[in-house]
C-alpha cells in the first residue's frame, strides 16, 4: 500500500480533511491503550503499556490510508504504517533475561519447554527400561490372599470413630458443669493418648503389610490432631464464657454433634463451630478429579514397581560398605523417589483435599502455598501442609509464646512433635525402632538456621531453595529409604 504524503480516508462521504484523522487516530490510540490497560492485573504488563505509548508518542510521525467498501456493511480501520524517520529506540529498557527483568514478566512458555523435554527423556527412558527388564510389576500388587491378613488393622480403624465420641460426651458433661476443669482436661490426655496407642498396640501384635500400617498409623495421627484441636478450643471457649459471664454478658459457648461429626470427615485439623462454605457440589468437576487421583496413583504405583524397587532390592546398606557406591545408589534413587513424592503431594493435597472439600461443601481450600518457591526451610515447612501447619501455629507455637517460653525454643517444640509423629507414621509399621525418621526432621533445625543466614547475607537469592532441594529430595528421601528397607529385610530375615 502506497503512503502518502498528506493521510486521507476515501469512504461514502468523499474525502475527510486531515485534522478529523489527527483526532479519529489519537481517540482509536487511547481506546487500544485504555483497552490494553483493562486487560492487565495490577503491577503487570508494564513493557506492553509502554509500547502503547510508544506508539503514541510516535504519531506524529505516523500516516495512513483506508478504504471502506460501499457493498459490506464494516466500520472503516486505522491502518498504521511506521516512517523511516520514527525513532526506534525511545526508552532504557532491559533484556528479558536480565537479573533485574527476569521475575517481571511470565515464563509459561520456558515451563511448557520444561514439561516437553521431561516427558521425552522419561518417555525414553521407560521404554528402555521396559525393553532392558520387562514388566517388573507383580499382578497381585493392588490386591493379593495375603491382604486378607490385614483385618484386625481395618477393624482397629474402623473403631477409631470411639474416641471423637467419648471426647464429646467429656465436653457436654464440661458444659453441664458435672465435672470440674481438671478432671475434663484429665480425661482429655487419656482419649488422646488412648487414640494412638492403641493402633500402635494392634499393629505391632500383627505382622501386617507395612503399607496397611502406615494407612492405619496416619488415620489414627489424624484423630489425635483432631480431638486435641476440638479439646483445646472447647477449653479456650469455656474460659471466654466464664468472662462473658462475669462481665454480664451473653455466653457464646457450645457444644454441637453435628460440629463434632462435620469437622472429624471435614480437610482440616482445627475445630471451629462454623466453616466457610461453598453453595454447592460440582458433580462433574468431582468426578474429573477422581479421574485424575486414579490415574497418578496408577503412576506412583508404577514407579514404585518398576524402578524404586529393583533398586533398593540390588543395594547395600547406605551406612556400610563402599561410600562412593551407596552415594551412587542416592543418587539413582533420588530421581524417581522425587517423582513418587511430586506425585503423592499432587493427589493428597490437591486432588484428595480438594475433593473432600467439594464434596462437604468446605470453602477454605488453601491446603497448601507456593512452596517450591521457599528460599529457606523455613518457609517450606510454613507453606507445603497448611493444614498441620495452622494445628502447630495454633495450639503449639501460640500457646508456647503465651506461656513465656521464647521464640526459638518454641519452634524447636514444634519440630519435636513433628517429628515423633514421623516417626511413629514409619517406625511402628515397619517394626523398626531406629529414629531414623526422627533424625531426619530434627536435622530440618539446622537446615533452618542456615538457609536463614544465607537468605539474609544474600538478599534475594534462591540459595536456601536450592539447599532445600537438595538434603530433602536429592539426598534425605532417597537415604531414609534405603535405612527402612535394608533394616526391615534384616528384620524379616532374623524373624525367619
Amino acid at each position: 500500500m502506497a503512503v502518502s504524503d498528506s493521510p486521507e480516508i476515501v469512504g461514502s462521504e468523499g474525502t475527510v480533511t486531515s485534522g478529523s484523522i489527527d483526532s479519529d487516530l489519537s481517540h482509536s490510540l487511547r481506546r487500544r491503550e485504555s483497552a490494553v490497560r483493562d486487560r492487565q492485573p495490577d503491577g503487570a504488563g508494564n513493557g506492553e503499556s509502554l509500547d502503547v505509548r510508544d506508539r503514541v508518542e510516535s504519531t506524529s510521525f505516523m500516516r495512513s490510508d483506508g478504504v471502506t467498501s460501499k457493498g459490506e456493511n464494516q466500520s472503516s480501520d486505522v491502518i498504521f504504517t511506521y516512517r523511516a524517520s520514527v525513532p526506534a529506540h525511545r526508552r532504557i529498557k532491559e533484556s528479558p533475561l536480565s537479573s533485574d527483568a527476569i521475575f517481571k514478566q511470565s515464563h509459561a512458555g520456558l515451563f511448557n519447554l520444561c514439561i516437553v523435554v521431561l516427558v521425552a527423556v522419561n518417555s525414553r527412558l521407560i521404554i528402555e527400561n521396559l525393553m532392558k527388564y520387562g514388566w517388573l510389576i507383580r499382578a497381585g500388587f493392588w490386591f493379593s490372599p495375603t491382604s486378607l491378613r490385614d483385618w484386625p488393622l481395618l477393624m482397629c480403624c474402623l473403631s477409631l470413630p470411639i474416641f471423637p465420641l467419648t471426647a464429646f460426651l467429656v465436653e457436654k458433661l464440661a458444659q453441664c458443669k458435672c465435672i470440674s476443669e481438671p478432671v475434663v482436661v484429665f480425661l482429655h490426655v487419656i482419649i488422646t493418648t488412648t487414640a494412638v496407642l492403641y493402633p500402635v498396640f494392634v499393629i505391632l501384635r500383627c505382622d501386617s503389610a507395612v503399607l496397611s500400617g502406615v494407612t492405619l498409623m496416619q488415620f489414627a495421627c489424624i484423630v489425635w490432631l483432631k480431638l486435641v484441636s476440638y479439646a483445646h478450643t472447647n477449653y479456650d471457649m469455656r474460659a471466654l464464657a466464664k468472662s462473658a459471664e462475669k462481665g454480664g454478658g451473653d455466653s457464646l459457648y457450645e457444644v454441637s454433634f453435628k460440629s463434632l461429626a462435620y469437622f472429624m470427615v471435614a480437610p482440616t485439623l482445627c475445630y471451629q463451630l462454623n466453616y466457610p462454605r461453598t453453595p454447592s457440589v460440582r458433580k462433574g468437576w468431582v468426578v474429573r478429579q477422581f479421574i485424575k487421583l486414579i490415574i497418578f496413583t496408577g503412576l506412583m504405583g508404577f514407579i514404585i514397581e518398576q524402578y524404586i524397587n529393583p533398586i533398593v532390592k540390588n543395594s547395600q546398606h547406605p551406612l556400610k560398605g563402599n561410600l562412593l557406591y551407596g552415594l551412587e545408589r542416592v543418587l539413582k534413587l533420588s530421581v524417581p523417589n522425587l517423582y513418587v513424592w511430586l506425585c503423592m503431594f499432587y493427589c493428597l493435597f490437591h486432588l484428595w483435599l480438594n475433593i473432600l472439600a467439594e464434596l462437604l461443601r468446605f470453602g477454605d481450600r488453601e491446603f497448601y502455598k507456593d512452596w517450591w518457591n521457599a528460599k529457606t526451610v523455613e518457609e517450606y515447612w510454613r507453606m507445603w501442609n497448611m493444614p498441620v501447619h495452622k494445628w502447630m501455629v495454633r495450639h503449639i507455637y501460640f500457646p508456647c509464646l503465651r506461656n513465656g517460653i521464647p521464640k526459638g525454643v518454641a519452634i524447636i517444640i514444634a519440630f519435636l512433635v513433628s517429628a515423633a509423629f514421623h516417626e511413629l507414621c514409619i517406625a511402628v509399621p515397619c517394626h523398626i525402632f531406629k529414629f531414623w525418621a526422627f533424625i531426619g526432621i530434627m536435622f530440618q533445625v539446622p537446615l533452618v538456621l542456615i538457609t536463614n543466614f544465607l537468605q539474609n547475607k544474600f538478599r534475594n537469592s534462591m540459595v536456601g531453595n536450592m539447599i532445600f532441594w537438595f538434603f530433602f529430595c536429592i539426598l534425605g528421601q532417597p537415604m531414609c529409604v534405603l535405612l527402612y528397607y535394608h533394616d526391615l529385610m534384616n528384620r524379616k530375615g532374623k524373624t525367619k
